[in-house]
C-alpha cells in the first residue's frame, strides 16, 4: 500500500502532464443513468496537427532490480511496474507501439515526485498529524469495510503506519510545490478576456433546452410484469400532474434518478447528442412549458417538462469567465510545477539505469 500510494500521486502528475483544456463552456446536467457527454472544447492553439512525438528509447522486456537512482535513492523495476499497471488499469491497456513511451514517461514522473519528497525532507516541511490523519481516513472511507480495508493492506504486504508515512511524504511534497508556485499561477482578467477573443469557435454552443423529468426506473433483463408495474406507476404520475399537481414535488417524491430528484427533476441545459435518443427527441419536441407524454428508454419510464429553449448562440464572456479562469490557472500552475522540477533536476544527480 505504501508503493501504491506513491503509484496514485505519480499517476496524477503524468495525467497532469498530459493535460488537455478543460470544457470553457457550461456543461449540461448528467443524462438519465449517466449516458455520455459531448461538447465542444475551449482548445487553445492551433488547429494544426502536432507533430509526432519522437521514439522512445526501448524498455527492456524484463525490468532490472533497479532502473533509476536520484540522489543515490533507488526505483525499483517492481515499482515501475506497478505504477504502469495502475496507470492501465484507469486507462486501460497499454497498445504494444505505445509501451516504450509510457514506461519512461511514467519513469520521468516518478524521478520528479522523488525529488519533491526529498526537497521537502531536506527543508524539514511539517504536515500536521491532523492533516495526515484527514488523508488517510479518507483512504480508508474507499472501502465498503474495515475488514476490506485490512485485507488490501494485506494484499499488498503493507501496513496501516506505512500507509501514513507514505501519505505525510505525498503531503510534505503538496505543501513544497505550493509553496514555491502559490504566488505564480494567478490568472489576469485580461489573460481571460484574450483567451476568450482567440477562441470564439470554441465558445459556439449549438441549440439546447432546459428541462425536468420524472424516472420510473426499469432494471435491466426486467420481465413483463416488472415493466407493465413500472408503466402504470408512470402513467399514473402523468394523471397527476395532467390534474394540476406540482412537477418538482413529484419529481421529488417519486423520480428515480438520484442526481435530479431532490432538485425537482431539473436537468439543466443540455444540447443535442447529449442524452439517449428517445429522451432526446422527446425533449427538444417541445415548446417552454408543455410536458410530454410517457416516455420509455432503457432506463425505464420518464415524464419530461421543459423549461425553457435557447438557439444556436456563442457563450458570452460572463458566462464563459469562470471556467476559462480556472483553465488558465491550471495551466500556470503545471507549467510552474514542471519549472520548480527541472529547477530540481538541474541539481540532482539522477542515474537512468534503462
Amino acid at each position: 500500500m505504501r508503493r501504491a500510494i506513491s503509484i496514485f500521486i505519480i499517476t496524477a502528475l503524468a495525467a497532469c502532464s498530459r493535460t488537455a483544456p478543460a470544457n470553457a463552456t457550461p456543461q449540461a446536467a448528467p443524462a438519465p443513468a449517466a449516458s455520455a457527454q459531448s461538447g465542444p472544447a475551449a482548445q487553445a492553439g492551433t488547429s494544426q496537427a502536432p507533430e509526432p512525438a519522437p521514439a522512445a528509447k526501448p524498455v527492456p522486456p524484463q525490468l532490472p532490480e533497479i532502473v533509476a537512482r536520484v540522489n543515490g535513492e533507488a526505483i525499483t523495476g517492481k515499482d515501475l511496474d506497478d505504477a504502469v499497471r495502475a496507470i492501465a488499469g484507469r486507462a486501460g491497456p497499454i497498445p504494444p507501439d505505445e509501451r516504450d513511451r509510457v514506461y519512461r514517461g511514467v519513469l520521468d514522473n516518478m524521478i520528479g515526485y522523488r525529488l519533491m519528497i526529498q526537497e521537502a525532507k531536506a527543508r524539514k516541511i511539517i504536515v500536521p498529524d491532523t492533516d495526515v490523519d484527514a488523508q488517510v481516513a479518507q483512504i480508508r472511507g474507499q472501502f465498503p469495510s474495515e475488514v476490506q480495508f485490512q485485507q488490501a493492506l494485506s494484499a499488498q504486504k503493507t501496513t496501516l503506519e506505512a500507509v501514513r508515512n507514505d501519505t505525510r511524504e505525498g503531503m510534505s511534497a503538496d505543501k513544497l510545490v505550493e509553496s514555491e508556485i502559490a504566488s505564480k499561477v494567478a490568472v489576469k482578467p485580461e489573460a481571460v478576456t484574450d483567451f476568450y477573443q482567440k477562441n470564439q469557435d470554441k465558445f459556439q454552443q449549438g441549440p439546447r433546452v432546459r428541462a425536468s423529468h420524472i424516472l420510473i426506473g426499469i432494471p435491466q433483463n426486467a420481465d413483463a410484469a416488472t415493466k407493465q408495474q413500472a408503466r402504470a406507476k408512470a402513467d399514473a404520475l402523468l394523471k397527476d400532474l395532467k390534474s394540476g399537481k406540482d412537477f418538482a414535488a413529484t419529481a421529488k417524491a417519486n423520480s428515480q434518478d438520484p442526481g435530479s430528484a431532490p432538485n425537482g427533476g431539473d436537468l439543466g441545459y443540455f444540447e443535442q447528442g447529449q442524452m439517449v435518443p428517445p429522451f432526446e427527441q422527446a425533449a427538444f419536441a417541445l415548446k417552454p412549458g408543455e410536458m410530454s407524454e410517457v416516455v420509455e428508454s432503457q432506463f425505464g419510464y420518464h415524464i419530461i417538462k421543459v423549461a425553457d429553449r435557447q438557439d444556436t448562440r456563442v457563450v458570452p464572456l460572463e458566462e464563459a469567465k469562470a471556467q476559462i479562469e480556472e483553465f488558465l490557472t491550471q495551466q500556470n500552475r503545471h507549467a510552474q510545477t514542471e519549472l520548480f522540477v527541472n529547477a530540481l533536476r538541474a541539481k540532482a544527480k539522477i542515474e537512468i539505469l534503462i
